[in-house]
């Protein structure tokens, strides 16, 4: 009984570690891909008449959930923000706020961005 109540806390605290770092890595994955098919989305349309980056920030939201699509769709950068010419490379970047709390509170960003040249 002794030996079960001093590995416990190990064992717990292992399991919430992996989990969050699990959390994390899927957020990360995430926005990973809505870059890339922001990215794809604004070098593909073009010709839309909301633009690259609205049409950028529309694949975006259609790729995230509506929790994460909260949270990051104030932070979405678009870069040039204007249409360009046929091969103009257009960035886009997210930035995701993470929190990690197991054996201490720590807090971050996640980023990621995507280029694709426009067609």
């Amino acid at each position: 009984m002794v030996e079960f109540a001093v590995v416990l806390p190990i064992i717990v605290m292992l399991l919430l570690a992996i989990w969050q770092l699990g959390v994390g890595f899927h957020n990360y994955l995430a926005i990973t891909d809505a870059a890339r098919v922001g990215a794809r989305a604004a070098a593909v349309n073009r010709a839309s008449a909301t633009g690259p980056c609205q049409s950028a920030k529309n694949a975006i939201q259609a790729t995230v959930s509506t929790a994460q699509w909260s949270v990051i769709s104030t932070r979405i950068t678009c870069t040039p923000a204007t249409p360009g010419a046929v091969g103009t490379a257009y960035t886009i970047s997210i930035a995701y706020p993470i929190t990690i709390n197991v054996f201490f509170s720590r807090t971050g960003t996640l980023t990621a961005s995507a280029t694709e040249r426009l067609e």
